[in-house]
């Protein structure tokens, strides 16, 4: 063991004495003068320039010049004085007040009025330090490069020559003719504008804001990458989402993971796990798990779908839902196999896919309102081959519906357990008030099965009628006034005097399993 000790010290000797045979020694080129003083100075040798020569020190291809130096000889340091220069290999440039070099580490500190030109890029710092061997210009008390167009302020910053990159710490400022970064930490390669975000950034442009906490942006082709709570504001669009893809030359943006795009104007707000925006054709597309929020009026309206598009400017703006769309408000809830929303007509259809001749033929009518837009208000099921809602633009709530094909109203008895009231005909037309349906008149071949009680709640009988319309008063219980119009057709049957299967009009199904009843329905 003691030997091995000794051979490694001896090794550690005799590396420690070649670096330093290996060291390159500071050379004086020239001067105007040579002088020492060693109570100032001790082991240097002051030199000074003229009106006609700098001082001129090199060491290993950098060529340095100043108005004086302190040079350390045996130390292999000075310090430039002055008016300082410093020229390395053909693209690097550094003027500044003073500098004190190293030339055993290869480094060197600058200070006052630093300007380091590489190729076309410039940095500007009142104080620099610069790493020879890795290449790596340092500042630590504010400074600024200005590359092409673009000029980047920060705190701190590190300057990797080799790469071409620059690492910007705290309170930076990225200016560009056409956007400004604000970060506090930010990667940025130079000549290509390209800028890499690590904390809080953001990015405002002629017609567009980003805020995120990491991310990417290429200034030159407009477009970038941007993640963890990410936000884009385009024009009239809020949109959110873990990770988001912008475009600003196409108006293009693209968004995953828990998003939302919010319509600032029209005060709706789509959520889901997939969106791409084209700001171009004032168009939105939301996949996977898509559900819009309707904010306008007091009772939000909620609708959900496999697919949600929403196209056109604020004045023009159609909304469709693809495939399982569901609806719901404090009062009403809905399904159907689409949605289509004109927001300037402040009309809403909800439609069944087309079923084909063959699919008609074999269907019975049970099956067709089985698949039939369903609308549930309180404990009325309203169904059809589609429902259209419409509303009151200037009040911005429901004012009323249209069924316009095999209209069927189910209402379940409150009194009686299993009984059902039903009225169907060719079409229904409802008013609403207070975004509840207030009045329902179903049209053409209307049929109507009623259990009637007296006020004690006993059961009279069961009315079935027909009648070439129908119209009911509605209340918070339900049918509230029945009134026939035109030639009524009907009789008042004890419930003893029906057949089970008489109870109940042709096409009739309950579907109360399938209502939605809370937000979280949407989902399932």
């Amino acid at each position: 063991m003691f030997k091995l000790n000794i051979i490694s010290f001896l090794l550690l000797i005799f590396s420690s004495q070649n670096f330093f045979a290996q060291e390159k020694k500071i050379e004086i080129i020239s001067a105007s003068s040579l002088d020492k003083d060693e109570t100032l100075y001790p082991d240097a040798n002051i030199l000074r320039g003229s009106n006609s020569k700098q001082v001129h020190l090199r060491h290993d291809n950098m060529d340095i010049y100043s108005n004086n130096a302190i040079f350390f000889q045996k130390k292999n340091k000075f310090i430039a004085m002055g008016d300082v220069f410093l020229k390395q290999g053909d693209s690097l440039e550094l003027n500044c007040d003073s500098l004190n070099y190293n030339g055993r580490i290869k480094k060197f500190f600058s200070y006052g009025k630093v300007s380091l030109i590489n190729n076309k890029t410039k940095l500007n710092s009142n104080e620099l330090f610069y790493d020879r061997e890795n290449n790596i210009a340092s500042f630590f008390n504010g400074g600024n490069i200005i590359d092409s167009l673009t000029t980047i302020q920060s705190e701190k910053g590190d300057y990797l020559l080799d790469f071409d990159k620059y690492k910007f710490r705290n309170n930076i400022v990225v200016t560009n003719p056409n956007y400004v970064i604000e970060s506090e930490s930010l990667d940025y390669v130079i000549g290509q504008e390209k800028t890499y975000f690590l904390e809080s950034t953001k990015i405002t442009g002629d017609s567009y804001e980003i805020i995120c906490n990491r991310g990417f942006y290429n200034g030159k082709l407009k477009r970038g990458h941007f993640l963890d709570d990410a936000t884009i504001n385009m024009n009239e669009r809020i949109i959110k989402g873990d990770s988001i893809f912008f475009d600003n030359e196409i108006k293009y943006a693209s968004a995953a993971k828990n998003i939302s795009i919010f319509d600032t104007t029209e005060k709706i707000q789509i959520l889901g796990e997939f969106a791409e925006v084209f700001e171009k054709k004032d168009s939105a597309i939301v996949t996977i798990n898509p559900i819009a929020v309707n904010t306008t009026e007091i009772d939000s309206l909620f609708i959900a779908a496999d697919t949600l598009y929403s196209v056109g400017d604020k004045k023009n703006r159609i909304i469709k839902g693809l495939n399982n769309v569901k609806l719901f408000k404090k009062n009403m809830s809905g399904k159907s196999d689409f949605i289509h929303i004109d927001e300037k007509k402040g009309i809403t259809r909800l439609m069944r896919k087309v079923l084909k001749k063959k699919e008609l033929q074999i269907m019975s009518q049970e099956q067709i309102n089985m698949i039939n837009p369903i609308l549930w208000d309180g404990n009325s099921q309203i169904s059809g081959d589609e429902i259209v809602l419409k509303e009151d633009i200037e009040e911005n709530k429901l004012d009323s519906l249209i069924v316009t094909n095999n209209g069927f109203i189910i209402e379940k008895d409150t009194i009686g357990l299993n009984n059902y009231n039903q009225i169907k005909g060719i079409r229904i037309f409802g008013k609403f008030f207070n975004g509840k349906i207030k009045n329902l008149m179903v049209d053409q071949n209307a049929e109507i099965i009623y259990y009637m009680y007296n006020d004690v709640n006993e059961l009279i009988g069961i009315d079935k009628a027909v009648s070439s319309s129908i119209m009911m008063i509605m209340s918070e219980n339900g049918i509230d006034k029945i009134r026939f119009i035109t030639d009524p057709e009907g009789m008042l049957y004890p419930e003893s005097f029906l057949e089970e299967n008489e109870k109940f009009l042709e096409g009739f199904i309950s579907r109360e399993n399938e209502k939605i009843n809370n937000k979280l329905d949407l989902f399932y």
